[in-house]
């Protein structure tokens, strides 16, 4: 499956577009896991735990948008896009969305 930013796959065409489709996750750190991270957040810099977090669900998300598109007859996505929103002090929702379609290679150049 082919996933990208860009609104056209070079040397491919598109022959039928599916339509819009999403990959969804909640996530959240334990009660443990935000004592620490706030300890962190005192002294400032990245808090290690919530980048790993927040990674794994954008793969988690981008998983589910594959899944999601593979069941609806696509070979790829495109106009792939992130968002995320805060569900409350301690959980994040990350979205995956694009476009599904169908793509073909082109022929080669002569």
């Amino acid at each position: 499956m082919i996933v990208t930013t860009t609104e056209n796959i070079p040397g491919a065409r598109v022959t039928r577009v599916i339509g819009q489709m999403f990959g969804l996750t909640v996530r959240t750190r334990g009660v443990g896991g935000n004592i620490a991270a706030g300890f962190r957040g005192l002294a400032g810099g990245e808090v290690k735990s919530y980048t790993k977090l927040l990674e794994d669900a954008r793969r988690e998300a981008v998983d589910r948008l594959v899944q999601s598109a593979t069941a609806a007859g696509a070979n790829a996505v495109v106009m792939m896009r992130f968002d995320s929103s805060e569900m409350g002090q301690t959980m994040s929702e990350i979205v995956a969305y694009g476009t599904a379609v169908v793509v073909e290679a082109l022929p080669p150049s002569p």
